[in-house]
């Protein structure tokens, strides 16, 4: 499914074995049947479209210059003087990409859109798929860092805006959406709800799922995750 199970180190597949017990993966098999011999689906109910007609004219239209912007503009949401952000990383036309909620303390330390025990734990549902953190582009919904803020409607819509240029520019394979504020911005509900189904954003087959600290605290809820990812990983049909 796009990995290279065969290249894994013993302590990967050891990693990779972990992440499939924890999330009750004994069998190989799934609670819901997939087409995995090809029959068409495209047209179920759960297929949804998402209309990305908003445009941002002062975003750039280059990967590189994007990120850039997102670095200096003070036009972000929740942006201020000394707010500390943190850019998204990864390459233009990667085989996943993971948009998370807004980033944490412990993120920000770290320079990086989502650290400590969740990337540690998101590594494994990676390598579980097949990919390794080099195959995925990694950001936020809103890569300020803003302790205790709930975002509006206003704000959920411009950060939706905002997302869906740097999708449509990074030109990813598979989207991932993890947490209830990429969700709620591009898909209009929680990802307890949204979960489940594939979505369409900018073209890019999409499924919602639990944010990485949310699964740390509930594990049980790793086998709905573990289902997600099997779903974000079926074949177009």
């Amino acid at each position: 499914m796009g990995g290279e199970h065969d290249r894994l180190s013993a302590a990967e597949a050891a990693s990779v074995l972990g992440w499939w017990l924890e999330a009750g993966v004994d069998v190989a098999i799934q609670e819901q049947p997939r087409a995995w011999l090809g029959a068409a689906a495209a047209s179920t109910p759960e297929a949804h479209v998402i209309d990305a007609s908003e445009s941002i004219e002062e975003v750039p239209a280059s990967l590189d210059a994007f990120r850039s912007w997102l670095g200096e503009t003070p036009t972000l949401p929740f942006a201020k003087a000394h707010s500390r952000r943190v850019l998204p990383i990864g390459a233009e036309a990667a085989e996943i990409m993971l948009l998370f909620d807004m980033p944490s303390a412990e993120d920000v330390a770290e320079g990086q859109p989502i650290a400590g025990p969740a990337w540690e734990l998101t590594e494994r549902m990676l390598a579980a798929i097949g990919f390794n953190a080099e195959q995925a582009y990694v950001g936020n919904i809103s890569c300020v860092h803003t302790p205790g803020s709930r975002l509006t409607a206003a704000e959920l819509e411009a950060c939706a805006a905002i997302a869906r240029r740097q999708i449509a520019l990074a030109k990813p394979k598979r989207l991932l959406l993890l947490g209830d504020g990429p969700s709620k911005a591009l898909l209009g509900k929680p990802a307890a709800a949204a979960r489940g189904h594939v979505h369409k954003i900018e073209g890019v087959r999409t499924v919602a799922t639990f944010h990485p600290r949310f699964l740390l605290d509930r594990p049980s809820n790793k086998a709905l995750a573990w289902g997600d990812l099997l779903l974000l990983m079926e074949d177009e049909v």
